[in-house]
């Protein structure tokens, strides 16, 4: 009997008690995806939001059905909506994130996600959308317009303190990076599956991010890439065919990132889809300049020239332009950090109390 039947045996004997409960509704069952990833520290700080609301939340991992009358929220839409009939039943309460996903990327899953949203939005409870494109997108599916609600990504400055010249040099040498180097940023997932990654997630742009430093290993004499997250095994490749130094470290406990910023002069987002990325509000809350696709809430949070740089997707001569005009024109670059940190002050966890507030009254009984 695998490991996996057996945790997906007790999740269900664990939680499937508060489905005969004599006030249903009343707490909230988070369902990870059962990895140590981004999604899974998203899920804690919502909880630590509703136990400032009193309210209790339970926790499991992937669940392949769902629970009657009971609210729960997955982390993955994927599981509710690419097997809607497994989860939509029994008086059940469910909500979601929808990150990204546009159909228009033509990538099978997005489109099945898209139009089973389009058949079941009756049976949905509360969807979160992070960026504007991405409410646009799901109010087209005819859903109630107050089921979803724009909250972004938020950020935990705990976790993200700013980088200065002493952290700087001290974090490089831990890692055993040039002091001399520029160094450029990439801490994101964008390789298939949770093994080597060598096959791409286009929509994350590792190949636009490997065009972006070809162009700048010319312009730039001492570059280097310091990278981070699972399955990067396409950009490493690139990266030892184009002979430029890189560093891979890979930050199981999620806190640590802000340890690899610390090492910076810069960081990319190349992304073609994205729903956040967490790295827009990480990099700026610890004063590394950022330049981005027009992707995710970046389209929402980023000011072109005025708290980061942000050029059209599959852009890689603009990435390039842009990266290299914040590493070497320092005039009104300390505004632009600036600039950043009040954006990170207006979308911390903290901030986002009222709006989470909002989203789980749809959800739960006590609110």
């Amino acid at each position: 009997m695998s490991h996996r039947y057996i945790e997906v045996v007790k999740s269900y004997f664990t939680n499937l008690p508060s489905s005969f409960s004599h006030r249903p509704y009343s707490d909230i069952l988070f369902v990870s995806e059962g990895v140590n990833w981004v999604t899974s520290w998203e899920i804690r700080e919502i909880s630590a939001l509703l136990e400032k609301l009193g309210i209790v939340s339970r926790h499991s991992g992937s669940l392949p059905l769902g629970l009657p009358r009971q609210s729960i929220f997955f982390a993955n839409r994927y599981n509710v909506m690419l097997h809607p009939r497994r989860y939509f039943f029994g008086a059940n309460r469910i909500a979601f994130p929808y990150y990204h996903g546009h159909p228009d990327s033509g990538e099978r899953r997005f489109i099945e996600c898209y139009e089973n949203l389009k058949h079941f939005h009756d049976k949905v409870c509360r969807i979160q959308v992070t960026n504007s494109r991405m409410l646009d997108l799901a109010l087209s599916t005819g859903i109630d317009p107050a089921k979803v609600l724009l909250i972004p990504i938020g950020i935990n400055l705990d976790f993200f303190p700013r980088q200065t010249p002493e952290s700087k040099k001290s974090l490089r040498a831990k890692y055993n990076i040039p002091q001399s180097a520029i160094v450029i940023g990439s801490f994101q997932k964008d390789g298939h599956g949770w093994g080597d990654g060598t096959a791409p997630k286009l929509d994350k742009g590792p190949d636009v991010f490997l065009d972006t430093v070809m162009i700048l290993k010319k312009k730039i004499s001492e570059l280097f890439i310091l990278i981070s997250g699972p399955a990067r095994g396409f950009v490493k490749k690139g990266f030892e065919n184009l002979k430029i130094p890189y560093r891979h470290i890979y930050m199981e406990d999620y806190p640590r990132i802000a340890e690899l910023y610390h090492c910076l002069d810069l960081y990319i987002v190349a992304s073609r889809e994205e729903g956040g990325p967490k790295a827009v509000l990480e990099s700026m809350a610890c004063g590394i300049p950022l330049v981005t696709t027009r992707v995710g809430q970046a389209i929402d949070l980023v000011r072109h020239g005025e708290n980061g740089w942000m050029v059209d997707v599959d852009d890689p001569e603009g990435l390039a332009f842009w990266a290299e005009r914040a590493l070497c024109d320092a005039s009104g670059l300390c505004e632009v950090l600036e600039s950043g940190f009040r954006t990170v002050h207006e979308n911390t966890y903290e901030s986002q109390l009222p709006l989470w507030r909002e989203f789980f009254r749809g959800l739960l009984a006590t609110l």
